[in-house]
């Protein structure tokens, strides 16, 4: 990481406050710093800051986040989220110390403020293309498979492969991200606090229940550590475009909750939508779907080796579950198939190994 610089610092008081501000010194905060000038500091280390402004000689501390993880602080979002919140809500709350500005330190040591925003953006390249949840459209029309399905399946389980062989030796990361999978608002509980406060399919409770052995399944996932490895986070038909109409070549969009986490989420987040599919088309698991499901199973385990996959995937289809069941997100199920995915749901959370050619075995 980038020291930060005095004339950083001048720089960035001029852009807050105009070019008659004077900086005056950079230092620690006493009595345990020195005020004597310092040539740049380490990041997560509290810095005072003397100026004169109109006149007036003003201090104020420059504080930023630590570069080292856990506790929640594992990624360059945790930080920004710890920064903004503090600017947002720091100066609404009596004799609270007051907030001149929020922003971000560069990879060249400069300051720049983004203490009025009142959202963010990102700005993404554009690439045409169609989402795959396209062809799985055109297939449940159809009723049959091309063999161009066919190879967008198997490439699709060829990538993954490829990303998840990326390994990463960060034991609390992988803690936490199954932390995530249960508690986080767009996981597990945050899927259930959605459903309606009244909902009693397909039995009163059925959804703290779920919500329990899940919580199960976080100890079940311990000591699995060394299966961190690259993800993608939300590998869903939605998130997954073909570039043409007549090739297998496809992008990724919208990663999500961080680079690395278990391989399982990816492919529980993929896979439940054959599943998905196939009970829209056929009302139980078979036909054109029910291959697809094989084929991505086969080609994944075939060329990844992972024997604990069926070890750790149920509560990623657990959550995956609750999103296609839902009532926000598909109001017009039926009652048939909705029964169905609880009960893949259930069952798959009441199995110590899951066995994917027994698939039809969990709906029931």
């Amino acid at each position: 990481m980038a020291q930060l610089k005095l004339d950083a610092v001048q720089s960035y008081l001029r852009g807050l406050f105009g070019p008659a501000v004077k900086l005056l010194s950079v230092g620690g905060i006493p009595p345990t710093g020195a005020k004597d000038e310092l040539k740049g500091f380490g990041y997560g280390e509290p810095v005072l800051v003397e100026y004169e402004l109109n006149g007036s000689v003003e201090r104020a501390v420059l504080g930023s986040a630590r570069p080292d993880g856990g506790f929640g602080h594992d990624f360059l979002a945790d930080k920004a989220h710890g920064v903004v919140l503090a600017h947002e809500t720091f100066n609404k709350l009596p004799r609270h110390i007051k907030s001149l500005d929020a922003g971000v330190i560069t990879g060249d040591g400069r300051l720049m403020s983004i203490g009025e925003a009142d959202n963010f953006f990102i700005f993404d390249k554009f690439v045409g293309g169609t989402e795959y949840f396209r062809d799985l459209e055109k297939i449940k029309t159809a009723g049959m498979l091309t063999e161009l399905d066919r190879a967008r399946t198997t490439g699709l389980a060829e990538y993954l492969a490829g990303i998840h062989a990326v390994k990463h030796d960060a034991p609390e990361l992988y803690v936490r991200r199954i932390r995530d999978l249960i508690g986080h608002g767009e996981c597990i509980m945050g899927l259930i606090d959605s459903y309606p406060s009244d909902w009693a399919f397909p039995y009163p409770g059925a959804l703290k229940d779920i919500e329990m052995r899940c919580v199960d399944w976080r100890w079940k996932l311990r000591g699995r550590e060394n299966r961190l490895c690259v993800e993608h986070g939300d590998f869903h038909p939605w998130n997954i475009l073909f570039l043409d109409e007549t090739s297998a070549e496809f992008m990724v969009l919208d990663r999500s909750r961080g680079e690395f986490g278990e391989a399982a989420d990816d492919v529980a987040g993929l896979s439940i939508n054959y599943i998905f599919y196939a009970l829209q088309q056929r009302g139980s698991f078979d036909g054109p779907f029910k291959e697809l499901y094989l084929r991505f199973m086969d080609e994944y385990l075939g060329k990844t080796e992972d024997a604990d996959l069926v070890r750790v995937i149920q509560p990623f289809y657990a959550w995956r579950g609750l999103v296609v069941a839902s009532p926000i997100w598909y109001p017009n199920l039926s009652d048939d198939i909705r029964r169905q995915l609880f009960n893949f749901i259930m069952n798959v959370l009441d199995s110590e190994t899951f066995d994917y050619l027994k698939v039809a075995d969990y709906l029931a």
